[in-house]
Order: C-alpha cells, then sequence, then structure tokens
C-alpha cells in the first residue's frame, strides 16, 4: 500500500491511522502498540520539521515481504537523515540529557533495521519489522 497525503498540516492523526489500518498491518496488539510508538515519532517529525516554508507532502507505505513488515516515508522537505543523530546518553538524569532525539532512539530500539537515503531530493525513511 502506498498513499500519498498533500497537505500534511493537520493531518499527523490521518496519517497514523492510514498506516495503522493498512491490510499489511499485523493482527498483534503487542506489535502493534511498538510500531504505533515509531510511526508516530516519524509523523510527527516529518508533519513538524521537514518544511521550513509552509506545507508539504508525504508519502507513506507499508509492504510485508516474506517475514518483515517495510513501512516507507518519502518527503522532499529539509534532507535530515534521522539516523545520524548520536544516540542520547540514557544513563544521565533528563535535566542533564539534550533534548530531543529520544524518539528516533526508540525507534531504533525497536525496529529491528532502519534505512534512509536522500535521493532525487527526497527524504526517504524505512522501518522494518519481522512479524513472524
Amino acid at each position: 500500500m502506498k498513499v500519498l497525503i498533500d497537505p500534511i498540516a493537520g493531518k499527523s492523526a490521518e496519517i497514523i491511522e492510514t498506516l495503522m489500518s493498512s491490510s499489511d498491518m499485523v493482527d498483534d496488539p503487542a506489535l502493534q502498540f511498538k510500531l504505533r510508538l515509531c510511526i508516530e515519532e516519524v509523523v510527527e517529525n516529518i508533519v513538524n520539521y521537514a518544511y521550513k516554508e509552509g506545507d508539504g507532502y508525504i508519502e507513506v507505505g507499508t509492504e510485508l515481504k516474506g517475514d518483515s513488515l517495510y513501512i516507507t516515508f518519502r518527503d522532499s522537505g529539509v534532507p535530515f537523515n534521522p539516523l545520524e543523530k548520536a544516540d542520547p546518553d540514557i544513563t544521565l538524569s533528563a535535566e542533564k540529557r539534550e533534548v530531543g532525539g529520544l524518539g528516533i532512539f526508540l525507534c531504533k530500539q525497536l525496529m529491528d533495521r532502519m534505512e534512509y537515503e536522500y535521493r532525487d531530493g527526497n527524504n526517504m525513511l524505512t522501518m522494518i519489522k519481522k512479524v513472524s
């Protein structure tokens, strides 16, 4: 499944529900909870930070390949590879930790693999999770 949503302003919930209601989505509440957390993190980052000059689009998709679920995000916003951001030092107290980065860290922990590519003016992020 692939869906283009344009414009994205104010549509975080719609984007998240589009992915969560995909026919590719697994029927496992515990796994769905983890997937939703990661989807919410990525969608909120794109909606809130990708487009400096206002609104833009996002293309989202899901695909089952063998025993893995691939969740994809594509936008033409500011180039940003979230996988290059250093992981937060979770041994520090919340007051001493740098602001930001915890959501992406969580996604890296919950997913089996994440891939990023910037190609043809587009950010492309793929999250991969074994589902069986």
